[in-house]
């Protein structure tokens, strides 16, 4: 019975030894490129294009940071990246989370039409778009503006689906409950709505504030001067001597320190990130 018993649990033993190494195989590959980037912000130029790679710099160069910072106006970009992506969630907070609610409680002629509408605007890509908006943009002059890099996406169709899924699945009754109290709309929202879906909520924040503050291919388009590029776009712009070619050292440098406030931002909101992305979207 005992040699049975360890007989069956060993193939379930060593599918669970093959998936933790499947695990640390994984993540090791995904960790390379952003270890390659850390290490080569603390080489020389000549080590940075040596072959075979170094992957540990003979002396660490921390003086590549403020060299780096230096080469462009990289505070000015990263003020407008936090200023425009911040500015953005905030938005998008007040006019997804209403619209969520009224397309969970409210009943209304072309509801559904009207939702169906708004999940088809997340199967056209923003590059699709770009014309038409850039059009009605420039029409308001308002390009090389901030209007230009936060008005177009104050809100999120793909925000409105997440944290709309969320509240259907708080009870009707701790809704009428607040009613009862002498909650309107807006009181059940906060007091009931918001902080019961909080993990939705966190998750879609999360997202988009890492979506946005990396987005490269709108702030290119709308943008003209560093007064309002963001970090994202002044990476790509990089000034360097043409006869030097580009200062790899430098750029991974100003690189790393542009990925620190994503970083950040995940790391506080990780655990409703991923109790949000494992929850949430499974009701209809």
């Amino acid at each position: 019975m005992k040699m049975s018993r360890i007989a069956n649990s060993w193939p379930s033993f060593l599918g669970v030894i093959f998936r933790h190494v499947a695990m640390i195989a994984g993540a090791i590959l995904f960790a390379l490129p952003f270890f390659w980037m850390v290490s080569g912000s603390l080489k020389t130029l000549d080590e940075v294009c040596k072959y075979p790679i170094i992957w540990i710099p003979a002396k660490m160069q921390w003086h590549n940071y403020a060299d780096a910072w230096r080469a462009a106006p990289f505070t000015r970009y990263l003020l407008n990246s936090l200023f425009i992506t911040t500015t953005i969630i905030a938005g998008q907070f007040f006019t997804v989370v209403l619209a969520a609610y009224a397309f969970a409680r409210f009943q209304f002629f072309g509801k559904n039409f009207l939702f169906m509408s708004i999940l088809a605007i997340m199967m056209v890509s923003l590059e699709v778009r770009v014309i038409p908006i850039y059009m009605i943009l420039s029409a308001f002059k308002w390009i090389d503006t901030y209007y230009a890099l936060i008005v177009p996406m104050l809100t999120s169709p793909f925000g409105i689906f997440l944290v709309r899924q969320a509240f259907m699945k708080v009870p009707q009754d701790l809704a009428d409950a607040a009613a009862i109290d002498g909650c309107n709309h807006l009181g059940i929202l906060r007091q009931v709505m918001v902080p019961l879906s909080k993990p939705a909520i966190v998750t879609f924040m999360v997202f988009n504030f890492i979506h946005h503050y990396n987005n490269y291919f709108w702030p290119l388009i709308v943008t003209n001067s560093d007064q309002i590029r963001p970090i994202t776009v002044g990476l790509a712009r990089f000034r360097v001597p043409e006869d030097t070619g580009i200062m790899w050292h430098y750029l991974m440098a100003a690189t790393t320190i542009a990925l620190i406030p994503s970083l950040v931002v995940f790391i506080i909101g990780q655990k409703y990130f991923i109790r949000g992305i494992a929850t949430e979207g499974l009701k209809g």
